[in-house]
């Protein structure tokens, strides 16, 4: 069965020392394996295991300054199960 893509996005204001409450419970998640995003229009659990790709951005002007983590893997996927095979030359 092929599993439903979802996508969860949130934005808004937070302080300092809210954005590292939110990175210090994203490796916390990390750590265990499990990862819950929420907030009043949806949810996204997600299972991060394996090696990560990691990339790293920043930017920097006048008016604004940007800096981006974004961590993706490949998610183990289910193969089916070996079937027994017969080979004979009957």
């Amino acid at each position: 069965m092929k599993q439903v893509k979802k996508k969860f996005i949130h934005e808004s204001l937070q302080d300092s020392q809210s954005i590292k409450t939110i990175l210090k419970a994203i490796t916390q998640g990390l750590a265990k394996g499990k990862v819950v995003l929420s907030d009043d229009q949806g949810d996204v659990i997600l299972k991060p295991e394996g090696l990560f790709n990691l990339r790293v951005t920043a930017s920097q002007d006048e008016e604004k300054n940007s800096l981006t983590f974004r961590i993706n893997w490949q998610t183990e996927r289910k193969l089916p199960r070996n079937k027994k095979l017969t080979v004979s030359s009957k």
